[in-house]
Order: C-alpha cells, then sequence, then structure tokens
C-alpha cells in the first residue's frame, strides 16, 4: 500500500505542538537528527602545524620596558623622600608627587592625623570614600571605631599619629595593588623615620605584609610584636600588627582580640615611658 504523503501541520496545530513539547521540558533545540550515542567517535583532524615561535615569546619574565616603568615610580619617590627633613616638608611632597596613577581618581591626598610627635604611629591601608572627601585618615565608621579604641587605653589623636601605606583612595575601595604600595612606601618609611615613634601600629594586613615583608594573614600576625628595622632609625621598631577598624565592623566577633592588642600595646607604652 502506498504511503501517503504527511499532511502540513496549521500554524495553530504547530504552536499547540511546540507548547507540549516545552511542557514535557524539550525546551531546547539540539538538532535535526538524533545523536547516536553508540556509535564510534569521529577521527579528530591532524592538527596544522605551527608556525615557530619568536625567540623573545619565551621570555617568562615581562619585558625589560614593563619592568624599568613599574620601578620608575618607586624610584622617583625615593628621591623625593629623602629630601624631607621635616614631616610637613614629607607632606607637602607627597601632595605633589604625580607617579602613582590612584592620584588621578582621587579628590584629595590624605597624609596623615593627629600629632607628629607622638610616640605612637598608625598605619592603615589606603582612604575611604569620606576620608577621599575630607582629606584626613579614618574619618569614617572605621575612624569613628579606631577613635573609641584608642580611648579605651586613654589615648587620643593627639597622642597618636594616623597614617596609611596609599595616600589616595583605590576607585571603588579596591584592595591596592602592590606597583601601587611600592610607589608610596619610600614616603611612609621617610614618615617613620621623621616621626621617630617609639611604638608602630599596622591596623590590617595590608599594612602589615607591606612593612613587615611577610606572606601570613594578619589573624596569625596580629597579637605579636616584631622589630622592624628601618633605614634611618638607630634601633629597631617595636611592631605591633592589629585587626584594621574596617574588619571589627564586619565581624565583631574579633573584638575580643582586639582588646587584647590594644592592652598589650598600653602595656608596652607603659615600658617604655619607665626606660
Amino acid at each position: 500500500m502506498p504511503q501517503s504523503a504527511p499532511v502540513p501541520l496549521s500554524t495553530a496545530a504547530a504552536l499547540a505542538l511546540l507548547q507540549w513539547q516545552v511542557e514535557m521540558g524539550a525546551d531546547e533545540a539540539i538538532g535535526a537528527t538524533a545523536l547516536d550515542r553508540l556509535a564510534a567517535p569521529a577521527p579528530r583532524p591532524a592538527p596544522a602545524p605551527r608556525a615557530a615561535a619568536p625567540t623573545q615569546a619565551k621570555i617568562a619574565a615581562p619585558p625589560r620596558a614593563l619592568t624599568d616603568s613599574a620601578a620608575e615610580p618607586v624610584q622617583s619617590a625615593r628621591l623625593l623622600a629623602a629630601q624631607a627633613k621635616t614631616v610637613a616638608a614629607l607632606a607637602a611632597l607627597v601632595a605633589g608627587f604625580d607617579a602613582c596613577p590612584l592620584k588621578r581618581t582621587a579628590t584629595n591626598t590624605v597624609f596623615a592625623d593627629g600629632n607628629p610627635n607622638a610616640p605612637v604611629l598608625i598605619v592603615g591601608e589606603a582612604p575611604g570614600a569620606d576620608e577621599d572627601r575630607i582629606g584626613k585618615p579614618f574619618v569614617g565608621r572605621a575612624g569613628q571605631l579606631l577613635d573609641r579604641m584608642l580611648a579605651a587605653i586613654g589615648l587620643d589623636r593627639t597622642g597618636v599619629q594616623i597614617t596609611n601605606v596609599i595616600y589616595w583612595r583605590p576607585p571603588g575601595n579596591r584592595k591596592p595593588t602592590a606597583a601601587e604600595i611600592a610607589s608610596c612606601l619610600p614616603f611612609v618609611f621617610r614618615h617613620i623615620v621623621l616621626s621617630q615613634p617609639k611604638v608602630l601600629v599596622l591596623a590590617g594586613g595590608t599594612a602589615a605584609s607591606a612593612l613587615l615583608d611577610v606572606t601570613d594573614g594578619i589573624t596569625r600576625l596580629r597579637g605579636h610584636w616584631f622589630d622592624l628595622a628601618v633605614p634611618g632609625l638607630a634601633a629597631p621598631l617595636p611592631t605591633l600588627p592589629m585587626f584594621h577598624p574596617a574588619f571589627l565592623l564586619r565581624s565583631p566577633e574579633r573584638k575580643r582580640e582586639a582588646w587584647r592588642d590594644l592592652l598589650a600595646l598600653q602595656a608596652r607604652l607603659a615600658e617604655l615611658n619607665e626606660e
């Protein structure tokens, strides 16, 4: 018996069939024919011969031009920082330093706050939105918490000096890059030498890893004293890493550890004052 020709579907019937397939879970078109998963795989074509790569493409390190360009801001910062004889002069040099790209997107240069002759120098990470707007470090919620922490051991901003490892706010408050930190570190170390503090406090992992040159996180570093050798200082500087106040705002359960660190700072200051 001859096979009859298929009857073409009307538009309404075709839409109804399509709707039924969607309701049954067939919501993706795979192909016009079913895939035979038991068939042997087709042989892969041989890869085309590759042209020999030029010799310089095998170099793993960055090209010299990139290396030199990354080192130029650091060298420029070192030369400028060495010229400063006072903290005020250093602040002026930082304000005129244009080799860090963060300055182009920031509103203000955020150098320091507090007493430049204080026995305690606190170094944080970078300015936030409030700091960028006002031009002073630690003035937002984290700064307000820092003020309360210092008050708990009898200190305020007349008894400490506060700065950061970065003087300009990174866009979106992102973490500063290694190159951005490196371009500012000569100023930070010169700041330490000119201030001659008795104790250095590193607030947060970024400051701790930058100045101590360690890879451990702040959770392992906090609560331990380090002797930081700074060129220009006669003796190593007692240095205490602590949690950053911004971290404590996000993790208030760690405030107990921060309180122990504050007590350790208070005790060390008392010892130094007795010497």
